[in-house]
């Protein structure tokens, strides 16, 4: 089970920063469709330039254009990339496609799909690697929780192709890691965190237990 921060904030610098806390502690580090969006591929490519062993995920979120936008962020350093499962399986395809071609992977994020099921299933015949249920930031401020999802996605597929994200908290990890995810992303409770280094050790230690 691996631990994906997910830095979903705007500036680079704040990127950077706590990139060098929690290097050697989480598995993965995603650079955040906020990021992207205001700065392009440029965070992708410093922050592989600085760490070229490190997964870096791009939270893309492609929808369209799938060989470009994937092409792109490989070629700035990106491991991983996101493509929504919303999207047309045309575009998904030519996402894994790509990304496969350079020996990366890729992430579909199931956020606004209402057949969990039957779409991780399509989407794990169309080679996704990863398929990551999702609750919304801005659905999470009406108390919901991946938690539900997560447990249709694991009985969905193989697990280990199961991430999941959307509020995870250190009080909540033992739920999540009960089910067993591949991966298991968090965002704010890592990098808002008093302490953002003990904070990534904590929840990367509950990950083992």
């Amino acid at each position: 089970m691996r631990l994906q921060l997910a830095m979903d904030v705007p500036e680079v610098a704040t990127v950077m920063e706590v990139a060098d806390l929690v290097y050697g502690i989480v598995d993965i580090f995603e650079v955040g469709t906020p990021v992207i969006m205001k700065y392009g591929n440029a965070p992708i490519r410093a922050l592989k330039e600085r760490y070229p062993e490190w997964t870096i995920l791009a939270d893309s979120k492609i929808m369209d254009g799938g060989s470009v936008e994937c092409l792109d962020l490989v070629r700035a350093g990106a491991d991983i990339v996101t493509v929504l499962a919303v999207s047309d399986n045309a575009t998904i395809s030519e996402v894994v496609e790509t990304a496969h071609a350079y020996g990366r992977e890729v992430m579909v994020d199931l956020m606004c799909v209402t057949d969990i099921a039957e779409r991780s299933k399509e989407l794990m015949g169309l080679g996704a690697d990863y398929i990551a249920v999702h609750t919304a930031f801005d659905v999470q401020k009406y108390g919901r929780s991946p938690l539900k999802d997560l447990r249709v996605l694991v009985g969905a597929i193989d697990p280990a192709h199961a991430a999941v994200a959307g509020g995870v908290k250190q009080a909540t990890i033992s739920d999540y890691v009960a089910e067993n995810p591949g991966i298991v992303i968090a965002g704010a409770a890592l990098y808002g965190a008093p302490d953002v280094e003990q904070a990534a050790m904590d929840m990367k230690a509950a990950l083992t237990v």
